[in-house]
């Protein structure tokens, strides 16, 4: 099969231009600025598609996503989020262990794959979770073909906390894999908690929430790591970095290795804690959401490269569980259909460039987890590509299974969607194709 996406604008590795992609078995075959190019490659192509007035964008890469299967398949499935991410223009994925039974085995872990090789339609890996017991298992990981080891040194959905400080040590001297953490100091949270329920009694309201999961639990929890990952020269990446304070901890971090990497997630750079008020529960989660300054913190770290990579944490609960008293309210907000439409309206209000949002969700999670010939538009690579059209409005309803979204409509319309160079999505409808290959890794 061959398809040639003529007249858009490609934005690529800090570049932006008109121009056309010729596609052939999957691949990327010819990239060209020049018109005269066009009717050979056009006569060439099985299907050509016009995406005059539309940008053509590397897939969107997310490094972080929970789609709740196995265990929680009630409120999502690999399924059902796998659609959701390719409407919204995530053509890869890397899911998150913190299921029932936890993925914490080689045995648990294949199982999950081949779950994908079904019913996913965006490229798929998972991470191993770790437990404070599982270090064989963690150590017979294949980086190759896994795209890391998943820490959480905090707890949240799936109370897979790792706390045993002979633990940590053998983690991060002894794993070579990449190792994702969830920061947050779990006796500072207990302890915030214990305070609140005095005030309050067990009617905490949701404001209180960024005072639980406080700045000083996330500032301390990835003190540790950062400490643990320089100690034993391990490949540190850390997950939904949400206050100043981790930005400069990073940063200085950085200096001294550059196996230390971060991510942001859509909410931090969207909301503030003064969204509490109007959205309540709904923008739960963890960590919390902060001030309005360390949201522009983050957004100042990421036009720097000081943090790398901007993700999802695609959390999925029912609308029936978000809306319960906060003790009971679960943390998470679904986003993976709506992550590329908000980064472009940062772009739209100047918070970001266009090529900023390509090198955040593209480029830098391909380079961060050395994923193969994925995550730009290259000759040779897979045929992982975006067409978004910039002055379609659209809505912001959602195909995940939970059904409902804390964001609101758009100014920009995803409208094509190719995985591995097969059309999943075409005039913003699923098509039913699938093309979907688990992720490999370079060495």
């Amino acid at each position: 099969m061959s398809i040639f996406i003529q007249n858009g604008t490609i934005i690529n590795e800090g570049l932006s231009f008109i121009g056309g992609l010729f596609v052939e078995n999957g691949i990327i075959r010819t990239i060209s600025d020049n018109p005269s190019d066009f009717p050979q490659l056009r006569e060439k192509a099985d299907e050509v598609i016009d995406a005059s007035g539309m940008l053509i964008l590397p897939g969107v890469i997310d490094d972080q996503v929970h789609f709740r299967e196995p265990g929680a398949e009630y409120k999502a499935t690999i399924a059902t989020e796998s659609a959701a991410a390719v409407l919204g223009g995530v053509t890869s994925y890397m899911d998150m262990p913190n299921n029932n039974p936890p993925t914490c085995s080689q045995e648990l872990l294949a199982r999950k794959f081949k779950k994908a090789e079904q019913d996913s339609l965006a490229n798929y890996s998972f991470y191993i979770g770790a437990s404070n017991d599982n270090l064989s298992e963690l150590l017979a990981t294949d980086s190759r073909n896994i795209c890391g080891i998943k820490l959480f040194m905090g707890s949240s959905t799936g109370n897979m906390l790792v706390d045993n400080p002979q633990t940590l040590d053998a983690i991060f001297s002894q794993v070579h894999s990449l190792i994702a953490t969830h920061c947050e100091e779990e006796s500072i949270i207990l302890a915030n908690i214990g305070a609140a329920k005095k005030r309050f009694g067990d009617e905490i309201p949701i404001s209180m929430h960024p005072s639980i999961r406080s700045r000083e639990a996330c500032i301390a929890s990835t003190t540790k790591a950062i400490n643990l990952a320089l100690k034993y020269s391990s490949r540190l990446h850390i997950l939904h970095i949400s206050t100043a304070e981790e930005v400069e901890l990073l940063r200085k971090a950085r200096l001294q290795s550059d196996r230390i990497t971060g991510e942001v997630c859509i909410h931090h750079l969207w909301f503030s804690d003064s969204d509490y008020e109007k959205y309540g529960s709904l923008i739960k989660c963890n960590p919390a959401i902060k001030s309005s300054s360390d949201r522009e913190a983050l957004r100042q770290a990421l036009r720097e490269g000081v943090i790398s990579v901007v993700a999802t944490d695609h959390a999925p609960h029912l609308l029936s569980e978000k809306e319960t008293p906060y003790l009971k309210s679960p943390s998470g907000i679904p986003l993976v259909q709506h992550s590329l439409r908000a980064m472009l309206e940062l772009v739209r209000s100047g918070v970001f460039t266009s090529t900023d949002v390509v090198r955040l969700m593209s480029h830098s999670p391909a380079d961060c987890f050395k994923i193969s010939r994925r995550g730009f538009l290259k000759k040779g690579y897979f045929a992982d590509i975006t067409i978004v059209d910039p002055n379609k409005p659209s809505d912001a309803s959602t195909i995940s299974k939970c059904g409902w979204s804390p964001f609101t409509g758009f100014s920009t319309t995803v409208v094509h969607t190719l995985v591995n160079g097969v059309p999943v999505v075409r005039d913003s409808r699923l098509t039913g194709l699938n093309s979907s290959l688990p992720l490999s890794f370079d060495d």
